[in-house]
């Protein structure tokens, strides 16, 4: 019998055989009824291990972007907000927690426990408390029908198929020189983030606007919300790369909003959208919507490797706003990547200062006192961040790095052996292992 390239559950025909196979051999399977349609999915993890999960990456990610913005006042508006709407849903004794986030993109992300995030880059783009709650209860969709856990099972299969997954840790250092991305050894933007289908999207618009409308908002704020992801999309604006990336965005979605506003949700039209809240709690955000706009142009040049024109764009945000954490991290990057190790020591040592909780910033700095060959001091750096950030296999690389410039053999010998118990590809795993052999770790 021929089995269809979308088999079951969505998952591909090779998926479909990995499974069964696996059922053959006696591994466990797992399906479970979808707390939103009632519907059995394939699950290989149960709720606690959603959880689990979640705690385990989301601070990564969060870290990543930033972290979570220093405005207290609009923190607890976005948590505040977000908490209302959780209350509405299907799955309301998941521990769910809120985030505005520094990243200057535009995106907002769920992970699989309740852990959700919006960047200040899509806050500036949204008018009004409805939008704000559409987005939330949006990503609340993701959680509640599970669509993340159900990726995650997914790829699960597939990996069991090639022997499993390992962390790529980007490039060689050698001795400290090389490619910017490996020497940052940092989770990029986005990696850890599930990709949603269409079907997804669908579902968790869905769901966003019962869930806006069950908590007392107007459904014109999901309206509002698919218009303005719509043109942006149409735009193809390079801030949105990420989100269109993971959330596929169609003019089909705005169209359904707009029906749904009319028909299914027309009770609810004259429900507030509290503009003048929103406002009042994005005011200080929106005093430097000059400055993000500047970082996400420099962001984009430094990807195209513009380096110059990406430091006279931050050079300029920083003018507007001159303690900005995201902006001082930024143009500490763009000058490790021109080699201006000095100046982007200042920058970073100040980033330090105006965020001292923060973990990516003593990243950041280990690399610098790496390239300046302030081993003690790196080495240091790179123990803040794994203190504080605990279960990134790259710090534990710099940390070897930064013994072995301190002439420090054995404790660097135990810490790369540490790193390749976790990764085992790419060329700080080969430059680990190189290093065991010559030392006579390894034969």
């Amino acid at each position: 019998m021929r089995i269809s390239r979308r088999a079951i559950n969505g998952l591909s025909r090779r998926e479909f055989l990995i499974m069964t196979s696996m059922a053959t051999a006696g591994l466990a399977t797992g399906c479970a009824t979808n707390p939103v349609t009632g519907r059995s999915q394939l699950m290989m993890m149960s709720e606690d291990e959603e959880i689990a999960i979640d705690k385990k990456q989301s601070p990564h990610q969060f870290s990543s972007d930033y972290g979570t913005t220093q405005d207290r006042a609009l923190q607890n508006y976005v948590q505040t907000t977000g908490k209302h709407l959780a209350a509405n849903t299907h799955r309301p004794q998941m521990p769910y927690d809120f985030h505005c986030v520094n990243a200057n993109y535009v995106n907002a992300y769920a992970f699989p426990g309740g852990s959700i995030a919006c960047t200040r880059g899509i806050l500036l783009e949204l008018g009004n408390e409805a939008e704000l709650a559409a987005l939330l209860g949006h990503e609340l969709g993701h959680v509640n029908a599970r669509h993340t856990a159900s990726s995650m099972s997914k790829a699960q299969l597939a990996s069991i198929a090639v022997g499993g997954l390992s962390i790529v840790a980007g490039a060689a250092i050698g001795s400290g020189a090389g490619d910017l991305a490996g020497q940052l050894g940092q989770l990029g933007s986005g990696a850890l983030l599930a990709s949603y289908s269409r079907d997804n999207e669908r579902q968790a618009d869905g769901l966003g606007m019962e869930y806006m409308t069950r908590s007392g908002y107007g459904p014109q704020g999901m309206v509002g919300l698919m218009e303005m992801l719509n043109t942006m999309n149409q735009h193809q604006a390079s801030a949105t790369d990420l989100l269109f990336s993971t959330h596929p965005m169609s003019t089909e979605r705005y169209q359904t909003a707009v029906s749904q506003a009319k028909n299914d949700y027309a009770p609810f039209n004259g429900k507030p959208l509290y503009r003048d809240r929103y406002m009042d709690n994005t005011a200080r955000l929106r005093k430097i919507k000059g400055a993000i706009k500047k970082m996400q142009d420099g962001e984009e040049a430094m990807g195209k490797e513009k380096y110059g024109d990406a430091e006279a764009l931050f050079k300029q945000a920083l003018a507007e706003a001159p303690d900005d954490y995201t902006g001082l991290l930024l143009m500490a990057k763009c000058q490790l990547a021109q080699k201006k190790n000095a100046a982007a020591e200042r920058y970073v040592q100040r980033a330090k200062q105006v965020y001292p909780q923060e973990a990516q910033a003593y990243h950041i700095s280990g690399i610098t006192e790496l390239r300046n060959k302030k081993y003690a001091a790196a080495y240091e750096d790179f123990s803040v961040y794994r203190q504080r950030l605990p279960g990134n296999p790259n710090t534990v690389f710099f940390q070897g790095l930064s013994l072995e410039g301190m002439e420090r053999l054995e404790p660097a010998a135990q810490a790369y052996k540490a790193y390749l118990q976790n990764v085992q590809q790419g060329d700080q795993a080969q430059y680990a292992y190189k290093r065991l052999k010559e030392w006579g770790v390894v034969k």
